[in-house]
């Protein structure tokens, strides 16, 4: 699975612990960061991930491109949902397209430790028939 990891400032250590935590799982599967999460994460794991823009200068919107064409399969967004954003439309947009395609959206750490769970257990397979018939 592609799985597209992003965490506001006030979250990227919860994200990088997160990713500690859950390394044997995120090994498995291709990952996609934006920016300095992407670097903090490389920083503290083995974990091999492709780095896009930081979220203000587009990396938002990169993520967007990539579940407009079915490129990514879950997105964990750790949100900082106390700080105002200068990049909120582009946050805004991206939660929208998860929902217009159907993409599984963590913006915080429960819901990502269930959606992880659910990938390591099987229970996401259904993201692979909608590569079969893409």
């Amino acid at each position: 699975m592609k799985i597209a990891l992003i965490a506001h400032d006030q979250k990227k250590d919860e994200m990088v612990n997160f990713t500690i935590a859950y390394e044997h799982i995120f090994q498995k599967h291709e990952l996609f960061a934006t920016g300095t999460t992407g670097q903090r994460i490389m920083g503290e794991t083995e974990l091999s991930i492709t780095r896009l823009q930081s979220g203000p200068l587009g990396g938002d919107q990169q993520i967007g491109a990539m579940i407009a064409e079915n490129g990514l399969d879950l997105i964990l967004f750790f949100r900082d949902p106390l700080t105002a954003q200068p990049h909120e439309p582009d946050v805004t947009a991206l939660l929208r397209l998860c929902d217009v395609y159907g993409i599984p959206l963590a913006t915080n750490i429960a819901t990502a430790e269930i959606l992880l769970q659910s990938l390591e257990s099987g229970l996401m397979s259904w993201r692979d028939l909608v590569h079969k018939y893409k």
